[in-house]
């Protein structure tokens, strides 16, 4: 009788307060039902993926769903990891992702099914409208709705039913093969608690009597924790190359300062990958170009990307393409969210020093610091006060120090005294232009900042390159040697042989295509590696050897 496809009650609204996770079961699945600040209706599967330890002993931050036991963090919407605090500099793979389970809310009732059902939640008398406290019964779904349809004269039709007199009806939700929980909704007859109280009279003394009469029936106590069924999606395999399977439309652009302009993009179908703060997408765009965008994104807005744009008048057609040509209602192709510029949360501080519409990345962190309670200060260097984008935003958010205007000695003079070092151990984070960024790195190396604590995102790589010599690359992991020719990428080499690396900018300064080295001399070409990462990774897409072979960890 039970189905798996069929739209369940597992809570009632009211039992799905903010900030609180609510345990529920069906059909012997434990489940964690929550609630985020902006709404959105949470029901997924109650453990967490690191130790199996129930989310419902977690906290409700508003945005995230946080394991008490290690701190892992899943992002509402979506249930994708977003934060694992043993490995504070990593991102989190896209596909550790939580079980989630279909959710309605309809009739003052929360609904879930085990497999994706038909249809919508329906009901029998819409002025039922008084949602009845819920009853457990330790018998089986079939012997309570047997019982419960005797009892109000309801004819027999599944485990939903109407009382014969009108007044009522209700549901059975199917716990576990002997566990049954009968969900009601009254018509309203003056006043509620006096209602309520006879409906709760009236259906324990039906639940005394099943059970005292029940066959008595087995019930297991694992939980049913199935693997994902055939075509769910985990959220990122982590495509080779440049793919970009993702279609969003263009949902709203919005001019946030001078020359800058927001774009809020929706998925057409299905629900979008994960994104950690510090992740960018590539979009295809018109004129069959590709470019990056860090996303601005806060702690559980999943159900778009944000991205913002600033038109450069030297423009190759990325930006000029996004101000001049793309319009709201346009659907364009994008990757999945690649980040390779992390936020670390397990420091005492957090710096943000941005330049110009480097801001980006720094404000989808500054979003998830102050979401978490984590103290930050954001610095914001442009040239006029017009440039200032989410000047109101980050004021909001904690101390905003905005710097307008600077001559390249009076910005040096500022970032020496914002880069003073600090006190105690604190995490900076660089985003900006090239000639910006290498002085912040030189002040920050020269006032004393650990190499360790200074996290950056170039642009663009200014620096020359050359693709002169040949050499082989080998694969440890594959076994493989793969000849460079001269001209050719270690990138494209690899790819010729058959070897995936995924890929983003390929201009060395995003980092997504970085290896490690395992033996040779690489010959370093990118912005996106310090010099300590330097020492056993490369950049496939940019660097190149200066030795006659490199074994990769590949």
């Amino acid at each position: 009788m039970a189905s798996e496809r069929q739209w369940w009650p597992v809570a009632a609204s009211d039992e799905v307060v903010p900030r609180h996770v609510f345990q529920a079961t069906l059909l012997d699945r434990p489940l964690a039902v929550w609630r985020a600040d902006d709404g959105t209706l949470n029901v997924w599967e109650d453990r967490c993926l690191h130790r199996g330890v129930r989310l419902t002993l977690g906290t409700n931050d508003g945005a995230e769903l946080i394991c008490r036991y290690h701190g892992w963090r899943y992002a509402s919407g979506t249930a994708g990891c977003t934060y694992i605090p043993a490995h504070p500099a990593d991102a989190p793979a896209q596909t550790i992702h939580n079980r989630i389970f279909p959710v309605r809310e309809a009739f003052g009732l929360v609904w879930s099914a085990a497999e994706a059902p038909a249809g919508e939640p329906s009901r029998f008398d819409p002025a039922a409208t008084l949602v009845l406290r819920p009853m457990p019964v330790a018998a089986a779904p079939a012997d309570v709705a047997a019982a419960l349809g005797a009892e109000i004269g309801a004819a027999p039709a599944g485990l939903h039913l109407a009382a014969a007199d009108g007044t009522a009806e209700y549901f059975i939700q199917a716990a576990g093969a002997g566990r049954s929980i009968i969900r009601g909704l009254a018509v309203p007859e003056g006043a509620a608690l006096a209602q309520l109280a006879r409906h709760n009279a009236a259906l324990s003394g039906l639940r005394d009597a099943i059970e005292a009469t029940a066959p008595p029936v087995a019930i297991s106590t694992a939980p049913a924790l199935a693997p994902a069924p055939p075509g769910y999606d985990p959220g990122a395999p982590g495509e080779a190359g440049r793919a970009t399977p993702l279609r969003l439309r263009v949902a709203e652009r919005t001019t946030v300062a001078d020359g800058i302009v927001q774009f809020r993009l929706t998925p057409v179908s299905g629900q979008l990958p994960t994104a950690q703060p510090g992740a960018h997408i590539d979009l295809a765009l018109p004129g069959g170009i590709t470019r990056q965008y860090s996303l601005l994104n806060g702690p559980g807005e999943t159900a778009h990307y944000a991205i913002a744009v600033k038109r450069d008048p030297a423009s190759r057609g990325g930006s000029a393409a996004l101000h001049d040509r793309v319009r709201v209602g346009d659907v364009l192709a994008a990757s999945r969210p690649h980040n390779s510029f992390p936020l670390r949360r397990d420091a005492v501080a957090t710096r943000f020093v941005a330049g110009g519409i480097g801001l980006t990345p720094l404000v989808a962190m500054a979003r998830a610091l102050a979401r978490a309670g984590a103290p930050f200060a954001f610095h914001h260097f442009v040239r006029t006060e017009g440039e200032l984008a989410f000047r109101k935003t980050l004021a909001a958010l904690g101390p905003y120090t905005p710097h307008v205007g600077h001559a390249p000695a009076a910005a040096e003079a500022a970032l020496n005294t914002v880069l003073a070092a600090p006190e105690t151990p604190q995490n900076l984070y660089l985003c900006g232009p090239p000639a910006m960024l290498d002085a912040a790195r030189r002040i920050a190396a020269a006032n004393g900042w650990p190499e360790a604590r200074v996290h950056f995102e170039y642009f663009a790589n200014e620096m020359p390159a050359t693709r002169a010599g040949a050499f082989t690359v080998a694969l440890a992991r594959s076994a493989l040697t793969v000849p460079v020719r001269e001209g050719e990428t270690i990138l494209a080499a690899l790819r010729g042989a058959g070897v995936p690396v995924e890929s983003s900018c390929e201009q060395g300064a995003c980092g997504t295509c970085v290896v490690r080295v395992l033996e040779g001399m690489p010959l370093h070409q990118d912005v996106c590696l310090s010099a300590a990462e330097r020492e056993d990774h490369i950049a496939t897409c940019v660097s190149r050897a200066s030795s006659a072979r490199l074994v990769l960890d590949l």
